[in-house]
């Protein structure tokens, strides 16, 4: 005869799931407060990286010991005439131009969102042209793609986005090209 969660109860208690998560609480808070010496992040703790994407300098980045929770930030440098990698993410990104000038390609997504999600890519791509001190959204799920337009300057900029859909257990980046300039 199978138990009934009565009698469950009335054996006794099996698990300590509560005290795991006071305790985890706490080791959390003691890691932020040995954290919290770490306000200024200087530049040599901002590790230069020949990535999939790009060439990137990473400032804020989920790997490295800061008490910043939420926030991804790196910087991308686009060599004369070269594109970063093609790619996607679900968090939308913002993006602001710091030198140089070129053009971003976003293929929207088509999305179906259940227990497990799907998508595909749009066949058409959407161009948007920018420059120094422009401002470049990327919505959530779009992927895109960026173009340096000068073949003589590097264009730089800033890209920030949100590290929630990574808490959320899903698959939150996926890389569909890799820039030009990458070696393994």
């Amino acid at each position: 005869m199978a138990l009934t969660e009565k009698d469950r109860y009335q054996l006794g208690y099996n698990a300590n799931l509560y005290e795991l998560a006071l305790q985890e609480a706490a080791h959390e808070q003691e890691r932020n407060r040995l954290l919290r010496r770490h306000q200024v992040i200087q530049a040599a703790d901002m590790p230069w990286e020949n990535s999939r994407h790009g060439r990137m300098k990473h400032l804020i980045n989920s790997h490295m010991p800061y008490p910043v929770k939420t926030v991804e930030l790196y910087l991308m440098a686009l060599p004369p005439g070269s594109r970063s990698g093609k790619h996607r993410h679900m968090a939308e990104e913002v993006i602001y131009i710091l030198e140089g000038q070129g053009y971003d390609l976003h293929w929207d997504p088509i999305v179906d969102i259940n227990e497990k999600y799907a998508w595909a890519i749009s066949k058409e791509s959407k161009r948007f042209d920018w420059e120094q001190t422009d401002f470049v959204y990327i919505p959530p799920m779009v992927v895109h793609q960026h173009f340096n337009a000068s073949k003589r300057s590097e264009a730089r900029f800033l890209a920030a986005s949100h590290r929630g859909y990574k808490f959320l257990g899903y698959p939150e980046l996926e890389q569909l090209e890799n820039a030009p300039d990458y070696k393994p």
